[in-house]
């Protein structure tokens, strides 16, 4: 039986009109927030930054010397300094500094962003929300309060307690072969009813679903709930989740109400049913990540500041083998060991019913962290990884091109993808749904359109994902935007030229904060503006590929760049020389991708994707592309039939096919 995992479920917006009387959980709203006033809690899912509003960076040195000036005690921890929080009632007279004597350090400052949290209030806000805080205190001006929760917020918990309180424990379902069906559904009859009852796991019958709850850790109300269904198609089982609030705004550690104080290790898992397994094997604090290996939010930082040793074990493939390596840093790779999925290690609810040592399994956890490599020995267990999971060292596949997936076999993270058009061709309508389709998979993109705008980009997304023109069926829009906005899709709203410095700090920004592995960069011209001299443009272009190649190494995060072709007669086609500019972009490239299309008199030309160059495994070629004005998408159900039969009858005439034929082709 072939297990796939998580996904994120579609089905809220259907669910909760039947449980809670139509209440709908709208986008949180995105008004900026005023330094030196608390706000509650919100994760904008919308653009990173303004460039009228750059997000203003600071340095950890700088925030040491600020917290020295002002007479604020602290201490360095793994990801956060530690510091008293300026925010409870048990605090020394406002117009005084706290003292490390007389109160507990339950402010956590983040050493990459300068963002804060207090734990104990949970109060949060950035680095400037910070100093104004204490300015405030320096004067004796009572600290704003945050108020009542927003509407949404609101909402989103009362339809969190409506699926609470209709789910009910496993254990006091009536009918006990119910209770069987239902843990063998799920895998879970390893699972003792006690350990269920310690984690708080119920079941909705009305949705077929476990639901996993998220309570406050300062008062242990209830804030949200997650729901993970099944659907089996033949051997195949999936999961299916969905949150209140939506994932956006979903963060809660699974577990942490049952973490004491006093426990310095804990081992994090990708799934809420791993964790739970992990404990009953093992009792080892277990603790879920609130979207498994897709993201780390680094509000969850300061929780996990308490642990001297973390253990990754995210999964049984190599995408939560790299997630997990990349979260090790944010982590801090010296208390970080991570187990290295394999036959022997897989899952650990699957290591359960298969009666595994847990003990042994985490003994051979690897250290996240290596002062050098002096032999073959330490890269041994990498490389018999990669040959054992070839299809997964591959990529993620695309579910739109399978064609492409025979060219370059998957979409890898820390590879530099060249994408050039005519003008005129589609470049933009057809990067934006190849980006979106692997972002449909739980690939965080970030989009960077220097030459249009955010709103039509994400109208043309959002008809490509709906498939359909929204304009003519309005009354669908909501539906669609709702499942559109769960996406993990984030954008810059740069436009037009702009410093590379800037735009590399920005990206650096979003994966450190939303995990981005996809950045789209569309495209370079723009982004250079016009104003330098023709030589000076080939040297800044050059500098500019040069630092998206060494971002997307250092950062394990694939970038794609879009670059208009040099000015060429149309009647030819491009090759890898028509990129503008020195040969230097397609040096560095890892793949090179060109969108063909051929003008005809009687009618729209015929449009093909060459793969003219793929460093991975050197397979090159082309396949054609036929467009579909409604959807405004490039694949179509009948495109592989049109590639059989344009093979068939190309075949005998290889002057009338595009540039490397119509099938593949071997680079010697």
């Amino acid at each position: 039986m072939a297990v796939v995992p998580l996904r994120p479920g579609r089905a809220s917006v259907r669910l909760l009109p039947l449980l809670c009387g139509g209440a709908r959980n709208k986008a949180a709203s995105l008004s900026p927030a005023v330094p030196g006033r608390l706000t509650q809690r919100r994760y904008k899912k919308d653009v990173l930054p303004c460039p009228e509003v750059p997000v203003p960076s600071v340095s950890i040195t700088e925030i040491r010397q600020y917290l020295r000036a002002q007479g604020i005690p602290f201490h360095d921890g793994y990801s956060c300094l530690h510091t008293p929080s300026l925010f409870t009632s048990e605090q020394e007279p406002q117009h005084q500094p706290p003292s490390a004597a007389s109160a507990p350090y339950t402010l956590f400052i983040d050493k990459t962003t300068g963002s804060f949290l207090c734990t104990a209030t949970l109060a949060e806000g950035t680095w400037q929300d910070f100093q104004a805080n204490v300015e405030l205190r320096h004067h004796g001006v009572p600290f704003p309060s945050s108020g009542e929760p927003e509407e949404d917020t609101r909402r989103a918990r009362e339809d969190a307690r409506c699926v609470w309180d209709r789910a009910l424990p496993l254990w006091e379902l009536l009918d006990e072969d119910e209770t069987h069906i239902t843990k063998t559904m799920f895998g879970i009859s390893m699972v003792t009813d006690a350990t269920l009852k310690r984690f708080g796991v119920r079941y909705l019958r009305t949705a077929k679903s476990l639901v996993f709850p998220w309570f406050s850790p300062r008062d242990a109300s209830l804030k949200g709930v997650k729901l993970v269904g099944v659907e089996t198609q033949g051997d195949t089982v999936t999961y299916v989740e969905q949150t209140l609030p939506r994932s956006g705004s979903y963060c809660n550690l699974f577990g942490l109400p049952l973490i004491s104080r006093r426990d310095t290790e804990v081992v994090l898992t990708g799934r809420e049913l791993d964790a739970v397994a992990l404990y009953q094997a093992t009792g080892v604090p277990s603790l879920s990540l609130p979207r498994g290996p897709t993201s780390l939010p680094p509000t969850l930082l300061p929780y996990l500041e308490q642990f001297k040793r973390i253990t990754l074990w995210l999964g049984e493939d190599l995408r939560s083998w790299e997630a997990a390596k990349l979260f090790a840093r944010k982590l801090n790779l010296k208390r970080c060991s991570l187990v290295r999925p394999g036959e022997q290690q897989p899952r650990p609810l699957e290591a359960l019913r298969r009666g595994l040592n847990f003990t042994k399994i985490l003994r051979a956890a690897l250290p996240a962290s290596h002062k050098s490599i002096i032999s073959f020995r330490q890269l041994r267990e990498e490389v018999f990884g990669e040959l054992v999971n070839v299809e997964q060292v591959a990529g993620v596949k695309w579910a739109r091109f399978p064609e492409l997936n025979k060219l370059l076999k998957g979409h890898r993270k820390g590879e530099l993808t060249i994408f050039t058009g005519p003008t005129g061709s589609g470049k933009t309508t057809f990067i934006s749904e190849y980006a979106l389709d692997l972002c449909m998979q739980g690939v965080c993109t970030l989009w960077g359109s220097f030459e249009i705008s955010n709103v039509r980009l994400a109208k043309i997304m959002l008809t490509q994902f709906a498939a359909r023109r929204l304009e003519e069926q309005l009354e669908q829009y909501d539906e669609w935007a709702d499942r559109f906005e769960d996406l993990p899709l984030y954008f810059m709203t740069f436009h037009g030229q702009q410093n590379i410095k800037t735009v590399i700090d920005t990206m650096q920004h979003a994966v450190y904060m939303y995990d981005i592995t996809h950045v789209v960069v569309d495209n370079l011209q723009f982004m250079m503006g016009h104003e330098q001299l023709s030589a000076d443009r080939l040297a800044a272009q050059d500098y500019i590929v040069g630092a998206f190649r060494k971002f997307a190494t250092e950062n394990t995060c694939h970038i794609t760049l879009v670059i208009h072709p040099r000015k060429e007669d149309d009647e030819k086609e491009l090759q890898t020389a028509s990129i503008f500019g020195s040969a230097k972009a397609s040096q560095e490239a890892d793949n090179v991708l060109i969108l063909q299309d051929r003008k005809l008199v009687s009618g729209p030309g015929k449009r093909y994707l060459q793969v003219s160059k793929n460093r991975f495994d050197g397979d090159v070629g082309v396949f054609p592309l036929e467009f579909s004005k409604a959807s405004l998408t490039f694949s179509s159900s009948k495109s592989k039939v049109r590639l059989k039969k344009m093979k068939e009858e190309k075949a005998p005439s290889s002057k009338k096919a595009p540039a490397g034929g119509t099938g593949t082709s071997k680079k010697p």
